[in-house]
């Protein structure tokens, strides 16, 4: 290997090690090892959608959209206001959050099952009321599906848009019958197992959905202010502006974000299509065995909103 290959492999290694570290946390890659080391059945196989979905770089901003289609809903919001802590551990939540889809994704069927207990269990504590006197629980199985629709939606989306191997329509209904089981394993009824049932579920849900003060702050602390160093606000941005457009346009002017008009949309999307492109070829994992380690990237790494503390 000459300098210069020498050289492009440690920026690769690099970025890819400083990307995996934010996302996994320092327990990292002792989850990783039992993830994909421990022997046991899985809930899914390799060829199963849900792998390719959660195991790509897209995920970066079908999360993004989930967090901010999630927040219209105000009992969702209220509950994440109170509970989350969003503000003050959102490297911590993320953290949780990927080791939740990668041992739900490609963990043992055991594993998979004791972090569903444990977020059913978190959600057992999360209750209150809101502004307005209604009162909320996230263990509430019809508000549970909402948030689960709003991220299943969001990730399938963005999949398509940016992902390395779109699926075609059996495989998009195939992801939706995988993330269905680990939707009723947290308590959500009937969950959608296909696009039109998707798409009738997330009408549904309209007329429970309505701006808050709370989730516009929301969106502009995940838009403006991430906690993250100078040098990765810039790829950072390029993840926010296609997640905004990713946005069904009520939803912006609900959170009153920018309007893009149409040909803003054609122009963002390749910088989308470059970034995780990017952020794919960061993180090939140096061994096959490492494939899946969370969602997020080259079935690696992810981000997304915590299920631990979903409402």
């Amino acid at each position: 290997m000459d300098s210069s290959a020498r050289a492009v492999s440690g920026l690769r290694e690099r970025l890819g090690s400083a990307i995996f570290a934010q996302v996994a946390g320092p327990a990292g890659p002792e989850n990783r090892a039992r993830i994909h080391g421990e022997p046991g059945p899985r809930w899914f196989g390799p060829d199963r959608p849900i792998r390719t979905v959660h195991g790509d770089a897209s995920m970066f901003i079908g999360g993004l959209r989930a967090l901010l289609l999630q927040s219209l809903h105000p009992l969702a919001m209220a509950a994440v206001e109170a509970h989350s802590g969003y503000r003050g551990d959102p490297w911590g939540r993320l953290q949780r959050t990927s080791t939740f889809l990668a041992v739900t994704t490609y963990g043992t069927a055991d594993d998979a099952q004791q972090a569903v207990d444990h977020v059913r269990a978190v959600h057992g504590r999360v209750r209150g009321t809101t502004s307005r006197g209604e009162l909320y629980s996230a263990a509430d199985p019809h508000l549970l599906g909402w948030v689960h629709a709003a991220e299943v939606d969001s990730f399938l989306l963005a999949h398509q848009r940016f992902g390395a191997e779109p699926l075609d329509a059996a495989g998009c209904d195939g992801y939706l019958t995988d993330t269905a089981r680990v939707a009723e394993a947290l308590g959500v009824t009937d969950p959608p197992r296909s696009r039109s049932e998707l798409a009738a579920r997330l009408g549904a849900y309209r007329g429970e959905l309505r701006p808050t003060e709370e989730a516009r702050e929301a969106a502009r602390f995940i838009l403006l202010h991430p906690p993250l160093p100078w040098i990765a606000r810039a790829p950072y941005a390029v993840l926010a502006a296609n997640s905004i457009a990713a946005l069904p346009r009520w939803a912006r002017t609900a959170l009153e974000l920018p309007r893009l008009s149409g040909m803003a949309e054609t122009c963002v999307a390749p910088t989308g299509r470059a970034l995780t492109a990017a952020i794919r070829w960061a993180m090939i994992p140096p061994r096959p065995s490492d494939q899946g380690l969370s969602f997020g990237s080259c079935r690696a790494r992810g981000v997304r909103p915590d299920p631990n503390e979903r409402p």
